[in-house]
């Protein structure tokens, strides 16, 4: 709440549509968490991660639009799209399903719970952000509790 500023959100910028999505997201993060933990000992990495890229270009093939998806063969920055698909998707699973086999459910989504810091410290770093301090303290508050959580787990 403290990192993504949730506090200065008003009652009239809230929809329903929007929490019921945030909830969805929810969900969806931890179906991915377990299946993916529950699937790495069944098959190599590259199979997991070959069906459920399958599943997910599947799934977002649906709503898309067809020429403009098309449109991105011929695009100026088909290298940018290839290059975040390999690092940003590719890389990161094949590592994550490397690592899941190793790790119990209940670590594996603690150590998930980093994923906001990360992102947010990627921000600062490479894009140039900025933090106020309640975001630092609600990054450090992240951290500590997992840090915690992680310790008295074992």
């Amino acid at each position: 709440m403290l990192l993504t500023k949730l506090y200065a959100i008003g009652a009239g910028d809230l929809s329903l549509m929007g929490v019921a999505t945030g909830l969805l997201a929810g969900l969806s993060y931890a179906l991915f968490i377990f299946g993916f933990k529950y699937a790495a000992p069944h098959g190599s990495p590259s199979a997991v991660l070959s069906i459920a890229f399958t599943v997910l270009v599947i799934v977002l093939l649906v709503p898309a639009d067809l020429s403009q998806t098309l449109s991105v063969v011929s695009a100026p920055q088909l290298p940018l799209f290839v290059a975040l698909g390999i690092l940003g998707a590719g890389l990161s699973f094949l590592l994550y399903v490397m690592g899941i086999r190793h790790a119990a459910p209940a670590m594996a989504s603690m150590v998930a719970m980093v994923e906001p810091v990360t992102a947010t410290l990627f921000g600062v770093a490479v894009l140039g952000e900025s933090l106020e301090m309640i975001q630092m303290l609600g990054m450090g508050i992240i951290l500590f509790t997992v840090t915690a959580l992680s310790v008295t787990s074992r």
